[in-house]
């Protein structure tokens, strides 16, 4: 079992910026996916910015040149840098894990961005 726990989530207005972090409770291996998705109110949860096999990147289109994902090994953790906010991208972020043949989420940390 791997927990995730998030933080660095909260109020803030549009154009500022907020810097996500992502702990796991043990060592991570194998990564298939590690990062980012969101879920608005009334939308389904979305890719943001994940890590996948092979160390590539993959953002989602609306967040690119804004947002900028990023990890520490050494302390299992994964951050996701957020500048240059915007109302649309409110949302409960998830940290999401998918590796060793079984996938976590942690419990999600709310952002909001004021107009």
């Amino acid at each position: 079992q791997a927990q995730l726990v998030e933080s660095g989530g909260g109020l803030v207005q549009s154009g500022g910026s907020l810097r996500l972090s992502c702990a796991a409770s043990r060592n991570i291996f194998s990564i298939v996916e590690l990062g980012w998705y969101r879920q608005a109110p009334g939308k389904q949860r979305e890719l943001v910015a994940v890590f996948t096999s092979g160390g590539n990147i993959n953002y989602a289109d609306s967040v690119k040149g804004r947002f900028t994902i990023s990890r520490d090994g050494a302390k299992n953790s994964v951050y996701l840098q957020m500048n240059s906010l915007k109302p649309e991208d409110t949302a409960v972020y998830y940290c999401r894990y998918r590796g060793e043949g079984r996938g976590y989420w942690g419990q999600g940390t709310q952002v909001t961005v004021s107009s």
